[in-house]
């Protein structure tokens, strides 16, 4: 595992004026990490979900002159693309990473899923921890913590609004120790995908 951690320099890519070079830095800065913990994390994922996941990692290929804000990796059980399937992420803003379970508006099969997640409120509601975070647009940085969202209001927005999102997992400031100790944080993900699995899972079947 090669993997050390983030470093500062990581989050100041995104203080790097130009399209041009902002993408040059996060290629060389930023990729080659989320190469080796998507590596990591695939594996894992594979393993506990007993079929094939895929690493992608985000090109930014439509911008053509605004600079990305942030920059992921996903995961997915489709190889050729995670947009419209439900995946993992792990991704970083300039003030934060995020750890997602990610429903994002391309999803063929968005409005089936949140009626799912519906009907199914109480497993959603116990197995979500209190601290993890929900974002209903993977664009903006803004997200709430699940012991102070309305998490039936959210899923019925994600239903109903077609540009809706939802994502839940866990945000983690940029200045906390553990994103600079590679194995710590690569556990910590490990720990926050196990907890969201059962969600995945029931998503699965829409």
């Amino acid at each position: 595992m090669s993997f050390t951690g983030f470093t500062q320099k990581d989050f100041d890519t995104f203080t790097i004026e130009g399209l041009d070079s902002r993408m040059e830095a996060i290629q060389k800065r930023i990729q080659p990490k989320f190469h080796e913990i998507g590596s990591e994390l695939s594996e894992q994922l594979s393993g506990k979900l007993g079929m094939e996941m895929f690493l992608h990692i985000a090109k930014h290929a439509r911008r053509t002159v605004n600079p990305p804000k942030d920059t992921w990796l996903a995961i997915a059980s489709n190889k050729r693309g995670y947009k419209q399937h439900p995946h993992f992420q792990v991704g970083l803003f300039d003030d934060h990473v995020f750890i997602w379970l990610a429903y994002i508006y391309e999803l063929p099969k968005k409005k089936e899923i949140a009626e799912g997640f519906l009907a199914n409120y109480e497993l959603l509601h116990s197995t979500l921890p209190k601290d993890y975070f929900l974002s209903m647009d993977h664009m903006k940085k803004e997200a709430v913590k699940i012991g102070e969202a309305d998490l039936e209001a959210a899923l019925t927005r994600f239903r109903d609004v077609k540009k809706a999102e939802f994502l839940v997992g866990q945000q983690i400031p940029a200045d906390d120790p553990i994103l600079s100790n590679g194995e710590a944080f690569l556990s910590l993900v490990e720990k926050t995908y196990d907890t969201l699995l059962p969600i995945y899972k029931l998503s699965l079947e829409y």
